[in-house]
């Protein structure tokens, strides 16, 4: 197969990359050695440098041992982004168990499942959700728990301020330590740095990482530690201009999902880096941060850009320090995109992956051709295909849409305890990712929409995304996705969901007009919902699902009425 995208490929970036034969862990380990004073986390004005980082891993490591932890071993860890996160991920792996990243923000449900699924034995959560957790537990196979609070890693000014706090919002919480409910902080100053040697071969299981569930239940993907080794390494090799212990990442996104584990804390430290961690997205916060801090290169997703220039005082802030951008789990709005490139000075690269790739496998190059639109073109080690959308066996040509399918050291080894799902996805090596996509002659990609969104009205083919897009062109739409709904005469047909920007007032006439110019009729909306906001997952991906199974429930009832 003609591999075309090498054509675009920044001259600097090599076609295949160096892989070193060691897990993450072990080479935290050799970073630690060589920048020791680095700083390697900071939250909230507390900062950890690399030797320190290291030893509190190492500590956490042993007394994670000395409870049973040991190769195999499934952990959950339930945490919001916090200096915790980091140090039980790679203490955790350093033992060769298997991690399980938890959303916070998983309802009781949500959870049991994973955790009974997954087999979970031991779990690291924050404080004040063990009340959702503790009902859980007796459901589940945990033995023991670790329970840490956010304020553990506060400075000591915050420490002292941190109960007022506590006490407005409700967060203080009793958790009944015991014998098999343990402090995080007393684990990491009551024992030695001295666990067992790490003996994780690169096939063995670092992860099951549980999809967001938005096309049905949550699936676990297993992930290999080469899996993650690999992608960690592609993506640096794709930014010949990353200084190595000199970029200073922002982490916003969440560790629990794949995107922020790998670009937000694997890359950062992988490269010796400064990581300025963030427990979650609040505007005001981010920015102060992204300005005080200096962050370099800022890994975030188009909700988060979108807010930044809709925040009124953004011209009060000073941004210039950032040069890097990277963005996907949706499209970027070439709009959005524009106006904060040509506020910061800085860079935006658009690239696509799934949890499935660990999860990056596409980008678009920093120095060469940016095709707005497009998610770029194979990374490293990457092979792709578009295929015909019924069997997935005929190779389309350019231009012609199909389904993605991709190859490389970065894609998963199945999925946990689901043979035929795995035999679905996973054929002759190729992972099939339920996109719709096109390749051009260059070799660049552009998605189309997923397979299962597809919208089939009178006959036509509709791509929700392609509306998407158009909607987003509205002066006054700040927020907004298309789905499809049951129809009578037509089967299905386009309803839009809409978030307007503050202060402004918009008809379902005003929409469905600014449309009729912009797209064919069938493809335009035939009904418009405005809303406050959008079900959207942690990274801000648009549940388009729930929006279309909400408007079936009310088409269902009704009928019934």
């Amino acid at each position: 197969m003609e591999r075309v995208w090498y054509k675009s490929y920044d001259s600097r970036v090599p076609h295949s990359a160096d892989y070193p034969e060691q897990c993450l862990p072990l080479l935290l380990e050799a970073t630690a050695a060589k920048f020791p004073q680095n700083v390697a986390v900071e939250f909230f004005g507390t900062t950890l440098t690399y030797r320190s980082l290291w030893e509190q891993i190492l500590c956490l490591a042993n007394a994670l041992h000395a409870q049973g932890v040991k190769p195999g071993t499934k952990l959950a860890i339930m945490l919001p982004n916090c200096p915790q996160a980091v140090i039980a991920y790679y203490a955790a792996l350093w033992l060769g168990a298997i991690v399980v990243m938890t959303n916070p923000l998983y309802v009781e449900r949500e959870v049991e499942h994973q955790w009974k699924d997954a087999e979970v034995e031991f779990l690291v959560v924050l404080d004040h959700l063990y009340p959702k957790v503790e009902r859980v537990l007796p459901k589940t196979a945990i033995k023991k728990v670790v329970s840490t609070s956010i304020k553990d890693y506060f400075p000591l000014i915050l420490r002292w301020l941190y109960p007022l706090k506590a006490r407005k919002k409700k967060l203080f919480t009793s958790v009944p330590y015991s014998e098999n409910v343990f402090r995080f902080p007393d684990l990491i100053s009551n024992t030695p740095p001295t666990p067992p040697p790490c003996t994780v071969n690169l096939d063995d299981i670092a992860l099951l990482q549980y999809t967001g569930g938005s096309t049905g239940v949550a699936k676990g993907v297993i992930l290999s530690h080469r899996n993650i080794l690999a992608n960690v390494v592609q993506i640096s090799s794709w930014f010949p201009d990353l200084r190595w212990g000199g970029e200073r990442f922002l982490a916003v996104l969440p560790f629990s999902h794949v995107f922020g584990m790998t670009v937000c804390m694997n890359l950062p430290l992988f490269t010796g880096c400064y990581c300025s961690i963030l427990p979650r997205f609040e505007l005001d916060e981010l920015l102060k941060t992204l300005q005080k801090r200096k962050i370099s290169l800022f890994p975030g997703v188009p909700t988060i850009f979108a807010a930044i220039m809709n925040h009124p005082r953004i011209q009060s802030y000073d941004l210039s320090s950032i040069r890097f951008c990277i963005t996907g789990s949706a499209p970027m709005p070439l709009e959005v995109l524009r106006k904060f490139e040509n506020l910061t000075g800085s860079v935006i690269i658009e690239g696509y992956g799934l949890t499935e790739a660990s999860p990056v496998t596409h980008c678009n190059p920093i120095e060469g051709t940016r095709k707005p639109g497009s998610i770029g073109i194979p990374i490293p080690d990457t092979e792709c295909k578009i295929m015909d959308l019924e069997y997935g066996t005929e190779e389309m040509p350019v231009l012609k849409e199909g389904e993605l399918i991709v190859r490389g050291p970065q894609v998963m080894q199945g999925y946990w305890k689901m043979p035929e799902e795995t035999k679905y996805a996973l054929r002759n090596g190729w992972l099939y990712t339920g996109d719709i996509a096109t390749m051009d002659a260059e070799g660049y990609f552009f998605i189309v929409d997923r397979k299962k969104d597809m919208i089939i009205a009178g006959g036509y083919n509709i791509y929700p995304r392609e509306i998407d897009e158009v909607l987003y062109e509205h002066p006054k739409v700040l927020d907004a996705v298309a789905v499809g709904i049951p129809d009578p005469y037509r089967g299905e047909t386009v309803k839009a969901f809409i978030v307007a920007k503050p202060g402004q007032n918009i008809t379902e006439k005003e929409i469905i007009e600014f449309c009729k110019t912009r797209l064919a009729i069938y493809k335009v909306p035939k009904s418009v919902e405005f809303r406050d906001s959008l079900p959207k997952t942690i990274v801000g991906k648009v549940l388009r699902k729930d929006l279309r199974d909400e408007s079936l429930q009310k088409s269902a009832s009704s009928k019934d009425a």
